[in-house]
């Protein structure tokens, strides 16, 4: 496996930081969809604990996104 996947994952995975930091939905969606690309990582490079790794960020990302929208509603309201 070529060091580019390090590459791809630090910036799919910044970007997605990036955006939920300036309060913009689809920065939870790009956090999401990069835990997609680890559980691809972790089998590709059988390399196991980064499948934990990638249900447990799936999670927090899930988590924090479901706040940051009740949230949003109660400003809106």
């Amino acid at each position: 496996m070529t060091g580019w996947w390090s590459w791809l994952l630090t910036v799919v995975g910044i970007t997605g930081l990036y955006f939920a930091g300036r309060r913009q939905a689809f920065g939870w969606a790009i956090g999401l969809g990069a835990q997609v690309l680890w559980l691809s990582y972790a089998i590709a490079t059988k390399q196991w604990g980064f499948i934990v790794s990638a249900f447990a960020y799936a999670a927090v990302y899930g988590r924090n996104f479901a706040a940051w929208r009740r949230e949003r509603t109660k400003e809106r309201t």
